[in-house]
């Protein structure tokens, strides 16, 4: 069975800026692990004009959902070009389900929070490859 990867990150403020999504997809792909992305069915609710929209909805239905995609990974890649209460969330769940945290920041100076919450973390799309090779 191929190993799952769920792709994590920011989306307040960054609606449409989700280009990094298609790098992770294509490159695991590549690799033969399976995807799970939450912004395929998230992005309805992004509209990036709508202040709160999630007052509007269940968000307790929002997040169990994304937390049942982390309970179906093996390995979590966290794209963090600026800190994201969804992202960080979402991995500190995870890495107490023992999954794998790969963190893609240039952040200088990672809270301690995300590093200890971290198995690899990599500067750049460029080390992804080489970091998901060490979960295969």
């Amino acid at each position: 069975m191929k190993k799952q990867v769920f792709i994590s990150g920011p989306i307040l403020g960054m609606e449409n800026d989700q280009d990094y999504r298609r790098t992770v997809t294509e490159l695991c792909l590549k690799m033969g692990f399976d995807v799970i992305d939450p912004w395929n069915r998230e992005k309805v609710f992004y509209k990036g004009d709508e202040e709160c929209w999630w007052n509007t909805y269940t968000t307790y239905d929002f997040v169990q959902r994304d937390l049942s995609d982390a309970d179906r990974c093996d390995i979590m890649v966290v794209y963090l070009p600026k800190l994201s209460a969804g992202a960080c969330m979402e991995m500190f769940y995870a890495k107490r389900k023992d999954k794998k945290i790969i963190v893609v920041s240039e952040i200088e100076c990672l809270s301690p929070w995300i590093v200890v919450h971290s198995d690899v973390i990599i500067k750049s799309f460029d080390g992804l490859e080489a970091a998901l090779n060490k979960f295969k």
